[in-house]
């Protein structure tokens, strides 16, 4: 609990001193923000516990056990189905495609009744959902195949300037922030223990050097996915 309150120290000192010195206004609701700081750091506390106790040992024993099991087709669509699953129900990335559907069609690109707007919202969520799926399985076989990390970041990073001078503006900054909104809070530590377990049950692998970067191609291939259904759609 210490750790935590240490951690969300800056942000309450940044938050304070804005308000207290440049806005210059007083606090309302003392109590309830107190409170609400309070339940932060339990919250933050028992997030952070559960991972060290949950999420990180079944990520890295899974990975042991696909290993062991030596079948590279169920290795990928666990890889595959993690990455859409916990990716499709992400709070932050519906609530980003609920947003564009609006703006969609308050600008007249979508039509503007619920059915329009909830096929457009559904479509983006589930392509960022399958770009994602797509990414976990390419960062595994990376893993697996020894793949240089960087050329292949460079290259998708390329990929997607090429695609920014050809897709609808109206599409580009949702597709680059579906990059940030993708990589949630169940996803991340999940498939970075998956990373490390892999590449710590393959002889020759490295697990700082091969089990991370699983993330880099679920921020990455979400961008070239979203610009891609936006020159399609």
């Amino acid at each position: 609990m210490m750790g935590s309150v240490r951690d969300l120290a800056p942000i309450i000192i940044v938050i304070g001193f804005f308000q207290l010195f440049v806005l210059q206004q007083p606090l309302e609701n003392i109590a309830s923000l107190i409170s609400g700081v309070f339940f932060v750091i339990l919250g933050l506390t028992f997030f952070i516990y559960g991972l060290e106790m949950g999420l990180f040992p079944i990520g890295e024993s899974m990975a042991h056990a696909f290993a062991q099991k030596g079948s590279v087709f169920w290795l990928l669509a666990f890889s595959f189905a993690l990455g859409f699953g916990t990716t499709v129900a992400e709070p932050a990335l519906i609530a980003v495609a609920d947003e564009a559907a609006k703006v969609a069609a308050r600008a007249g690109h979508i039509g503007s009744d619920i059915a329009a707007m909830n096929s457009y919202s559904t479509g983006l969520r589930f392509t960022v959902a399958l770009s994602v799926g797509v990414a976990i399985v390419v960062g595994v076989l990376r893993i697996l195949l020894n793949w240089p990390i960087h050329l292949m970041i460079m290259i998708g990073y390329v990929l997607v300037i090429i695609m920014t001078g050809f897709a609808p503006e109206e599409i580009i900054g949702i597709a680059y922030d579906s990059g940030g909104v993708t990589t949630s809070t169940i996803t991340v530590p999940l498939v970075t223990a998956l990373g490390i377990g892999l590449a710590s049950s393959i002889a020759g692998r490295n697990p700082m050097l091969d089990g991370f970067g699983l993330i880099a191609f679920a921020s990455l291939l979400p961008i070239i996915f979203v610009l891609g259904y936006g020159m399609i759609v």
